[in-house]
């Protein structure tokens, strides 16, 4: 009676328990099974509901065993793995939908009454927008009136802004900088360029979806062999013993003791020791399926400006410059936010430089400012704009009345790691590519400087994300790495992607892993890692399946009682978590 009386305590217990926390494996085994697919939910959901059925049924006759304890401890089990699944995982949007963020709701319509603010999708072809300075190119179109700089890091990922005048070309999603525009509209709605490119992104992401996980492919195999298994079990011994009762409790304890509770841990296990190991490296990986992905890569692909480089400029030995005309530079360049006017300042600050007391700074918009220094006109910008050669490295002018003009030069500095990360992805055997968006001067520098031998210049988001698509099409497995939205539909296309963790949204969104640091270097590390980890989930695959091939003869021989199941359960998780562990 005693025994009786704690049986349906426990199924008391149990029940609530049950239908609340294992929650997530009914729902994800009815998702699979609603579209006649089997996955590791399915024999686990099996499992606890035929250990409670038999449970209760051998309650209700007075029976000796029961597996109330058995179905919880497999449950907690298998919740423990699914923490440990999703605990390093960033919360994610969808990188289209940061795309779609970045469409401009409202533009000023300009008509003979006068400017009228419309919605953008009242816009039609041929209509003239008035862009003001800084604001966003709501649609794609040519510059009918005013000069300006644009910055197109959304189309090139370059932040050096590029000069704008009439007849100019222009795309949905670039900022205007220093001057008004006038523009006529040449496509709009689903016809703009940052449309074309969202639309790209969405294609990619659900391409990537269809990844089929090791877990999964395991579950083909496991899932149709355990239920068969179970199912001859309880036939032969229903035959046999003519036995209902007996009959499905040795089924039930074949479902049990083929432990899908190591197999459920087989893979988060393994993910969480190499996730820990990466972030204390400095990467956060994001999505479940990302190690195993960037175990198979052969071919790294790279972006160059913010991701290679740290994407600002700087003043290239600022010391070699003549401290008077860097103090006038830096005094003209208080008057504009253009980068390279930045970079002066710093430049002049970190050595100690004065800014000149110049007078009557003006921002010319596309061309640079100008003021008067000590009675004489100070210009300071574009080489066109001051008389002098065009250089072909990036550089800024300063022109001072009666002098000829003084060129200041600027590089993009190097990521710290840069060049040890090229060596050992090369030393590893992987096929390193450059693609950029800069010019082609740029791109040639750099690759040269890194050993770089195949290079990509002056490429769009949409030839950036079709020649990621056409390396996958011949077979290639792609780490992309990108901080751009120009780069956001190729980070969506490539098997595998990791983006700085000060690129844009839309960029850190689309990736798998987030680099958090300014160091690349442990990029090389983390293919290192992924493939160890790979080999501990196979071994752990291998691991359950040896103590499935001592465990179930004796499960259908009848010889495990739920005690027994339940400790062979639970040992086969352990082995499974300290294999993992060795990956720390």
């Amino acid at each position: 009676a005693t025994r009786d009386m704690f049986h349906w305590i426990s199924a008391a217990i149990t029940f609530p328990a049950i239908a609340f926390s294992a929650k997530p494996f009914f729902l994800n085994a009815w998702s699979a099974l609603s579209v006649r697919r089997l996955n590791m939910d399915v024999p686990i959901v099996l499992a606890i509901v035929l250990a409670l059925i038999t449970s209760l049924w051998e309650t209700a006759l007075s029976g000796h065993h029961a597996y109330f304890d058995a179905a919880l401890a497999l449950t907690f089990f298998l919740l423990a793995g699914r923490y440990l699944d999703h605990r390093t995982r960033a919360i994610a949007r969808s990188a289209a939908e940061e795309l779609a963020a970045l469409e401009v709701p409202r533009a000023l319509l300009v008509t003979e009454a006068g400017d009228r603010e419309v919605p953008v999708a009242e816009l039609t072809v041929g209509d003239y927008i008035r862009v003001r300075p800084g604001g966003r190119v709501p649609v794609d179109g040519e510059i009918a009136e005013g000069r300006s700089e644009l910055d197109r890091s959304l189309r090139t990922g370059e932040t050096l802004p590029v000069f704008a005048a009439p007849g100019q070309a222009v795309s949905a999603g670039e900022v205007n900088l220093t001057g008004p525009l006038i523009m006529r509209a040449t496509a709009v709605g689903q016809d703009t360029s940052l449309h074309r490119m969202a639309e790209l992104v969405a294609i990619a992401e659900s391409g990537r979806s269809r990844y089929t996980s090791l877990a999964d492919s395991a579950a083909k195999l496991y899932a149709p062999g355990v239920h068969i298994l179970s199912a001859l079990a309880f036939l032969g011994w229903l035959l046999w013993s003519g036995d209902m009762r007996v009959a499905l409790n040795i089924a039930a304890a074949v479902l049990i003791i083929t432990c899908p509770c190591a197999l459920g841990l087989a893979v988060p296990a393994v993910t969480t020791a190499a996730s820990g190991r990466l972030f204390s490296k400095g990467l956060l990986i994001k999505h479940s399926t990302a190690l195993e992905r960037l175990a198979e890569v052969d071919t790294v692909v790279f972006d160059k400006t913010g991701t290679l480089t740290e994407g600002t400029p700087k003043l290239t030995n600022p010391e070699s410059y003549d401290r008077t005309q860097l103090s006038v530079a830096a005094a003209l360049g208080q008057g504009s936010s253009h980068p390279l006017s930045v970079a002066l300042i710093k430049a002049a600050e970190a050595l100690g430089i004065e800014p000149a007391e110049v007078r009557d700074i003006q921002e010319i918009p596309g061309y640079g400012t100008q003021g008067t220094w000590d009675g004489r006109a100070v210009r300071l910008g574009r080489a066109s704009w001051v008389g002098a050669p065009q250089a072909q490295q990036t550089a800024a002018w300063l022109s001072i009345s009666g002098e000829e003009p003084y060129g200041f030069s600027f590089t993009d500095a190097l990521r710290p790691g840069v060049e040890d990360v090229v060596a050992k992805l090369h030393d590893q055997g992987m096929d390193v590519i450059l693609l950029s968006g800069d010019t082609t001067n740029a791109v040639e520098r750099l690759a040269g400087e890194l050993g770089i031998k195949n290079w990509v210049a002056e490429a769009l988001p949409e030839d950036k994300a079709n020649r990621v698509a056409g390396l996958a099409r011949d077979g290639r497995k792609v780490l992309m790495v990108g901080d751009g939205l120009n780069d956001t539909a190729a980070l969506a296309a490539a098997h595998v992607s990791i983006s700085p963790a000060t690129a844009l949204d839309a960029a850190r969104v689309a990736s798998d892993i987030v680099l958090l640091g300014r160091d690349v270097t442990p990029i090389a590390e983390a293919l290192q890692t992924a493939r160890k980890a790979t080999r501990r989930i196979r071994e752990n695959f291998q691991i359950a399946t040896a103590y499935n091939v001592i465990a179930v003869p004796l499960a259908i021989a009848g010889f495990a009682t739920p005690l027994i199941a339940a400790l062979a359960m639970s040992t086969s998780s352990i082995t499974v978590s300290l294999n993992a562990l060795r990956l720390r």
